[in-house]
């Protein structure tokens, strides 16, 4: 019997796929699980449906995302910490304090998307990657000032 997958199931198949299983497995285990489905022409067409669906949210996500990295472009985060005379900061700055730094500007990130290629501890002007979607990222200046 030709079986729609409807998980992932390791050594059986992938979500969407057609598998070939048995009868009796299929009628026992595979349907009343919800693991798969009978392969029928509507099944076949909801799971197309689905994944057309997929795709467009995944297209919208991106250009929401080019258009975000656009407005990133020449954002400047101030940032105030005290340091020591040196201009050596008591501590460092991390990646939450920028992404609290760009929510104050009206911009929403989560502090996973800002990464630091190492911890910010001196007084200064960086450049900090922001990373919006696997494929789509921007740079944001970060500076730090001493405060007393």
């Amino acid at each position: 019997m030709k079986i729609l997958m409807m998980k992932d199931v390791k050594g059986m198949g992938q979500k969407g796929q057609i598998v070939e299983v048995k009868d009796g497995y299929a009628r026992n285990y595979v349907i009343p699980s919800g693991i798969g489905v009978e392969a029928t022409g509507g099944a076949l067409k909801t799971v197309e449906n689905q994944k057309a669906a997929e795709a467009r949210r995944k297209e919208r996500e991106h250009v929401e995302a080019e258009a975000l990295a656009a407005r990133l472009k020449g954002v400047t985060v101030l940032l105030r910490h005290k340091a020591g005379a040196e201009g050596r900061l008591f501590g460092s700055v991390t990646n939450h304090e920028v992404a609290d730094g760009l929510k104050a500007q009206g911009y929403s990130l989560d502090k996973k998307q800002v990464h630091l290629d190492e911890p910010i501890r001196h007084v200064g002007r960086y450049a900090v990657k922001v990373k919006l979607t696997p494929q789509v990222s921007a740079e944001v200046a970060v500076v730090v000032e001493a405060t007393s």
